[in-house]
């Protein structure tokens, strides 16, 4: 579990559980650093013409690329995209939450937020099955709006191994006190022939 502290808002009530938004220091800070780089090398290079200098051969070279290539030129159309497919990245970074592994959970204070791992909840569901008489092994894939899972049997029919794992992993569910509970879906098999 995970505990963020406070949130702003909330009168009285326990407040509505959202999900929790990643910090995404690497992205932001690579980017930065690189247009740190960038506007360094271009403003050393401003100073020194300032002061007498000549411009350094790339930038030259740069501007003359860039007065003379038509914008139809592969290579302008090329830039064009790798900065569009930069520049949505980025978006969507900024417009997504982020932290999918984190499952928030119901908000019994409105001053306290927590959440679950989801291998975390997984492996609650797994032991509980695994306590279910006539499962002999147990898969269980926690996504944020369902619980896929897979049950070997050997021996019980396998309709009554799958009534008994519905009803266990139903009550497993609502404990986890989850903010929006997991549809369920359940299978069960026989082990397969050995050899």
């Amino acid at each position: 579990m995970r505990d963020a502290g406070t949130e702003e808002g909330g009168k009285g009530g326990a407040g509505r559980a959202r999900r929790f938004w990643s910090a995404r220091r690497v992205p932001a800070g690579l980017l930065a650093l690189l247009t740190l780089l960038i506007a360094g090398v271009f403003l050393y290079d401003i100073a020194a013409v300032r002061a007498g200098r000549s411009a350094m051969a790339w930038r030259r070279e740069l501007a003359r690329q860039l007065a003379e290539r038509p914008l139809d030129d592969v290579w302008v159309l090329v830039g064009a995209g790798v900065a569009a497919a930069l520049g949505l990245w980025l978006l969507l970074l900024a417009l997504t939450p982020g932290l999918r592994s984190l499952l928030p959970m119901r908000r019994v204070r409105p001053d306290v937020r927590a959440a679950l791992h989801r291998d975390a909840a997984a492996v609650v569901l797994r032991d509980r099955a695994m306590e279910v008489a006539g499962v002999q092994s147990v898969r269980v894939r926690m996504k944020r709006a369902r619980a896929d899972v897979r049950a070997v049997s050997h021996f019980r029919p396998l309709d009554e191994v799958r009534a008994d794992l519905g009803a266990v992993l139903d009550d497993a569910v609502r404990g986890l006190g989850l903010a929006r509970t997991p549809a369920l879906s359940v299978r069960v098999r026989r082990p397969g022939r050995k050899g």
